[in-house]
């Protein structure tokens, strides 16, 4: 009988890619588990990195490395994904003037992104894939029937484009919308707590690590301290980034994230249209946002598990129960 479990269908996807690839795509795309430097990565910088580039790939092989990125994300998180990559041709045409007079093109392109295999998804052992490029980088740890996800990476070049004042194209725009709803919730007491610094970070402050911090101080107000209203809007933003997965690992994700406190630290004005960053902790969670370049218009997000990211969590389980 096939597997439908979400850790199956991650399997089937992924063999049914790598049975598209020719034998130099295939020594590009698949890699050992054991290689912790190209594993363990998270670049969201138009960078060059590991895998088999989806351009040089067939229209099949197109369509089965969407068809495993769209595993691991909810509908609404796939469709923001897919327009991010969209947002790749955007960025080409606002930059070829500008790069022409300084005597260059950055060459952007919607085919620029990657995807690889560590491991052998069809084996009994662990293994991973990503895929990722530039403003995106999603990572999936598969270990029997577990699915350990992050870092799940979303950035948007521009993070708005208008007509007439109103938006055409805005796919972060419920993660600085909600967030703003939060802070009007806090009332001035409570913004005065979350509101850490009056100048917003260049980036987030995990960056490209591949071990993000076990806390980021300041770190802001805590749940515990909220009222009801405002607790009930700290627990949608999270949710809004949790819901970023399938449903089965959202939940359990959100049953985590429920265990503990929650803190919520904002940095820069809030005023809209200003740069501006915040992040959300919690025991083994880390979210951030900014919205800091090109003069508020070039958003960062990422869901981190500071001491689970790339399958640390089920990797120890496994260690433990496999080697004492």
């Amino acid at each position: 009988m096939p597997d439908n479990s979400l850790a199956g269908q991650m399997r089937s996807a992924a063999v049914a890619l790598a049975g598209t690839l020719t034998g130099e795509q295939r020594e590009l795309a698949v890699r050992p588990f054991a290689d912790d430097g190209a594993r363990r990565w998270l670049e969201y910088r138009p960078r060059l990195r590991a895998g088999a580039c989806l351009a040089g790939l067939s229209l099949e092989g197109r369509k089965a490395a969407h068809r495993l990125l769209s595993t691991a994300l909810s509908d609404h998180a796939f469709a923001q994904a897919m327009a991010v990559i969209a947002l790749e041709e955007v960025l080409d045409r606002r930059e070829e003037g500008q790069h022409v007079a300084e005597g260059g093109q950055q060459g952007r392109h919607s085919g620029d992104y990657w995807v690889a295999v560590f491991g052998d998804p069809a084996g009994d052992g662990p293994w991973s894939w990503r895929l990722e490029g530039h403003h995106l980088s999603v990572t999936m740890t598969v270990l029997g029937g577990e699915v350990s996800p992050a870092p799940v990476f979303l950035g948007a070049n521009p993070a708005r484009v208008s007509y007439a004042g109103r938006p055409v194209s805005r796919p972060l725009g419920p993660e600085e919308d909600l967030a703003r709803d939060l802070l009007d919730a806090l009332g001035p007491a409570g913004r005065a707590l979350a509101i850490v610094s009056a100048q917003a970070p260049g980036d987030i402050r995990s960056g490209t690590s591949p071990r993000a911090a076990g806390r980021i101080e300041p770190a802001g107000i805590g749940s515990a301290t909220l009222g009801p209203t405002s607790r009930a809007v700290l627990g949608q933003l999270t949710a809004l980034y949790l819901d970023r997965l399938p449903p089965s690992l959202a939940a359990r994700e959100a049953a985590r994230a429920g265990a503990g406190e929650l803190h919520f630290a904002w940095e820069g004005p809030t005023v809209p249209g200003q740069r501006h960053y915040y992040r959300i902790q919690g025991d083994d969670l880390l979210i951030e946002y900014d919205n800091t370049s090109n003069d508020g218009n070039h958003a960062h997000t990422v869901l981190r598990r500071p001491h689970s990211d790339f399958g640390d969590d089920v990797l120890a389980a496994h260690y433990q129960q496999s080697h004492g």
